[in-house]
């Protein structure tokens, strides 16, 4: 897979450090679409970081960025102090589908990465089966993706990203298809799996609650071409609980982001 070059980060340096980043997409009449302006950011090691901003504004595209699977145009991408290359073994991305292997079991499909990278197939076992306890899903290791249910599926999802031990835990939209109640729940799932491993997160969500509710930090971006409008800091107690989402501070927060957009707070 691609890497991270350079020198090693010293300890005093966030985790990821993005500097003058541009997207710029080409178009058939020789034009450009120009997806994201002068993006500059930094993500402390073990954060959790949410971006919301209406739809067409370039998370996705600044989070494949960040995945290494989308060239930049321009502007900087450090991870660990080291220049982003490419697809790394320091990254694990979730996407709003599981995308699981219909034809492997829950088991096999955790072990993908692993198997890719190489890495020890007895050690990365074990491992696998420790996340999928830690998820809840022990006596699940031989069934198949089609026995899951939807939050299931997204829970495999998230131990496949997390078998590498990756450092930067990359989240697009994850369960954007989920139901209600189940949203909550997986959201209280996530927080206690973050808080358990204290992987740096970043994770893109269309819901301002659910960012609020999630995050150390928001970052709210701008209609394309996206540019960070403002990084709001979450100073709410952890561990977070769903009452939250009634207290003063918590509205208080989301009346914040609510401002970067229209009256009715839609970011579409």
């Amino acid at each position: 897979m691609g890497a991270l070059s350079q020198a090693p980060a010293t300890e005093s340096s966030p985790l990821v450090r993005i500097s003058h980043l541009e997207k710029l997409y080409p178009t058939r009449d020789n034009g450009n679409v120009h997806a994201l302006s002068d993006i500059q950011l930094s993500i402390p090691d073990g954060a959790f970081v949410t971006i919301v901003g209406p739809s067409g504004c370039g998370k996705s595209t600044l989070l494949k960025i960040l995945a290494g699977i989308l060239d930049r145009s321009s502007g900087t991408v450090e991870i660990a102090g080291r220049n982003l290359e490419g697809p790394s073994k320091e990254l694990g991305v979730v996407f709003q589908a599981p995308v699981l292997l219909p034809w492997r079991t829950v088991l096999a499909n955790v072990l993908v990465p692993a198997e890719i990278q190489g890495l020890d197939p007895a050690q990365s076992r074990e491992r696998a089966r420790d996340l999928l306890s830690m998820v809840g899903l022990s006596g699940f290791e031989n069934k198949y993706p089609g026995e899951l249910s939807g939050g299931m599926q997204q829970r495999v999802g998230i131990c496949r990203a997390l078998i590498n031990e990756p450092a930067f835990l990359l989240m697009d939209e994850p369960f954007g298809a989920l139901d209600a109640m189940t949203r909550e729940t997986m959201n209280l799932e996530l927080l206690r799996i973050w808080q358990e491993k204290r992987t740096t997160v970043l994770l893109v969500t269309h819901s301002i609650p659910e960012a609020v509710f999630l995050a150390d930090k928001v970052v709210v971006m701008t209609p394309r071409p996206g540019r960070i409008a403002e990084v709001i800091d979450i100073d709410l107690p952890r561990p977070r609980t769903l009452p939250m989402f009634n207290t003063p501070e918590f509205g208080r927060h989301v009346d914040a982001i609510r401002r970067h957009f229209n009256s009715g707070g839609a970011l579409d």
